[in-house]
């Protein structure tokens, strides 16, 4: 109910109805995008210097009215550039089946070359996946307890696998690994790594490969990221790599490691500090631990201010990443904002490592920590 005291402001009416339902436009071009994703449009587009709609159809089988709907779309949120002269639609009365629809470079980046670091198609990959669970919200509202990663099923760690993979293949071994103290010329000489939260393997493949004289272990607790991590590694032909999963096989022992990471993952864990504990103890009294997390402020209001993308981030961490750390009647739920560097370096420390530092790189949503005892 509107407060007593003040009367409704038109204006002020307007703009709020505005951004709420701008709210509900960017989720449904992002339903538009994962369909361009799934159906293959964007590498149609990427492939050409410009195609109509009936083109596009042709090159991907499908329903022209369909393809062209799609586009308009698009073009109308800025994704897509439509190439017509506003003299013939305005004759037209309607985007036609003469206009012609491009990618920009930069769209080409993001939407359909799967090898650079911009590639953006994961997290909407596993959109369907994500929003099933609104389903399931009610109901974690109500007892508190989430879900877990595995409750988004495989094409839910096939999206986080889209999403990382191409940034890591790009720059964790010519630009993340070189900045660790001592890492490089210790991989290359034969260490032991442990790369928890592995998912569907991509970054402990990465660097088996790179050094072949280190062996490696990637942990999970995901059945479906596991299983593709296990078909990946049948691909790989690699030999110095297995997988395991934390539910069902003991952690390393005590002081048997030396290189851990972790990539994205401590803020989605149930027990965090259980987990950083369990890390020190694990690692050599020489080893170390890469931490990669989302770089977050220490207050919503920090976040806020500073983070455009912070709706999106604490919306996802209620449909996923707060949802999994919340998965146990006693999870910490950090989510996907909560664990700032202040906030790292306490658990850290509270594990007992003496160093903690943040590394000089430069990433749109990922804070690089080397912490060692």
């Amino acid at each position: 109910m509107t407060s007593p005291d003040r009367a409704l402001d038109p204006e002020a009416l307007k703009l709020f109805s505005f951004n709420v339902f701008s709210q509900l436009s960017g989720a449904v071009t992002a339903g538009m995008i994962h369909i361009g994703d799934q159906l293959g449009l964007y590498r149609i587009l990427a492939a050409s210097d410009g195609l109509t709609s009936n083109g596009i159809a042709q090159a991907a089988h499908l329903s022209e009215r369909w393809v062209r709907e799609w586009c308009a779309n698009q073009v109308a949120a800025r994704i897509v550039t439509a190439g017509y002269s506003y003299e013939a639609h305005e004759a037209a009365g309607h985007i036609d089946e003469n206009t012609t629809y491009k990618l920009t470079p930069e769209a080409v980046a993001v939407l359909a070359n799967e090898e650079h670091p911009a590639f953006g198609m994961g997290m909407f990959h596993r959109l369907p996946a994500t929003f099933d669970r609104l389903k399931d919200l009610p109901e974690s509202f109500r007892t508190g307890v989430g879900f877990d990663y595995d409750a988004h099923g495989p094409d839910g760690a096939v999206g986080i696998e889209r999403s990382f993979e191409p940034w890591s293949n790009a720059f964790l071994i010519d630009l993340v690994l070189p900045t660790l103290t001592g890492v490089i010329d210790k991989l290359r000489t034969g260490i032991s790594v442990v790369d928890i939260g592995c998912g569907a393997g991509s970054a402990v493949l990465l660097m088996a490969k790179q050094f072949p004289k280190s062996t490696f272990v990637g942990i999970d607790i995901s059945e479906h990221a596991l299983a593709r991590a296990a078909e990946k590694l049948v691909q790989s032909g690699l030999s110095n790599v297995n997988f395991m999963n934390a539910k069902t096989s003991d952690l390393p022992k005590s002081s048997s490691i030396d290189f851990v990471t972790t990539f994205d993952c401590i803020h989605d864990m149930t027990y965090p500090r259980k987990m950083i504990a369990d890390i020190y103890r694990m690692l050599k009294e020489d080893g170390s631990w890469l931490l990669v997390d989302i770089k977050a402020g220490n207050t919503l209001q920090e976040n806020v201010s500073k983070n455009p993308m912070a709706a999106l981030m604490y919306g996802i961490s209620v449909l996923s990443c707060m949802a999994s750390a919340l998965s146990d009647h006693n999870g910490e739920g950090l989510g996907t904002l909560g664990f700032p560097s202040l906030l790292a370096e306490d658990f850290a420390r509270q594990a007992g490592f003496s160093s903690f530092q943040q590394l000089d790189i430069a990433h749109s949503v990922n804070a690089f920590y080397e912490i060692r005892k």
